[in-house]
């Protein structure tokens, strides 16, 4: 990406948060309000991710989910801890509001790869670690071609592709592309589970990275 583009980029995420958060301010309050009434506190669930250069940053989104009983620690069991509002923030993305804040910091980019685990990190081959050579993204081109109804390695193809072809037309067909992905609620959920299976690693070889 040239550096007029990136910079353009800046402005559009600055822009593009601070207009998403003022014009969702009664969205953000009432979805607040309703997580603080049927789960308690905290609202907000924070979370160390890896950013550009793999930089740790917070990474804010509403909670969905009820604190884990015993034996409900692991992936399985999300759905049994998702709550009824947890499956309507998650359907409408309503969870993902509060990450504008972490675009409008600088942590984070209105498009770009979707930010991950710390632990993770050590975890990644050489190829797949090029996902971090750009900001992450609320939104990204693994979202909008499957988001969780893909595997880890179809993720980190699409990422790396990004990376590899990153522009302002691209980004905001991206954008384009997600507003339908919302509306039509596709790939939201892994298979068996709300949330994505741990990555371990990619068997050497396996990977359509290293292809």
């Amino acid at each position: 990406m040239r550096r007029y583009e990136t910079y353009l980029k800046r402005t559009m995420d600055v822009l593009g948060s601070a207009f998403g958060l003022l014009s969702t301010a009664p969205i953000l309050i009432g979805t607040a309000l309703a997580v603080r009434a049927s789960m308690g506190r905290p609202v907000l669930f924070k979370q160390a991710r890896v950013g550009l250069d793999a930089k740790r940053f917070a990474l804010l989104k509403f909670r969905t989910m009820r604190p884990p009983l015993p034996g409900e620690e692991s992936s399985a069991a999300d759905i049994a801890r998702q709550t009824r509002l947890g499956t309507f923030l998650r359907k409408t993305s309503i969870d993902e509001l509060p990450s504008l804040w972490c675009v409008l910091k600088g942590d984070m980019s209105l498009v770009g790869p979707r930010p991950l685990l710390v632990q993770y990190l050590e975890r990644y081959s050489p190829e797949q670690a090029r996902r971090h050579l750009v900001k992450p993204g609320i939104t990204g081109w693994a979202q909008v071609n499957g988001r969780n109804s893909l595997s880890w390695d179809e993720k980190f193809a699409l990422d790396v592709w990004y990376v590899d072809h990153q522009s302002l037309f691209l980004d905001l067909g991206i954008l384009a592309m997600t507003v339908c992905r919302v509306l039509m609620r596709t790939g939201i959920n892994a298979e068996n589970s709300v949330t994505m299976s741990e990555f371990m690693g990619s068997p050497a070889g396996d990977s359509p990275l290293s292809s």
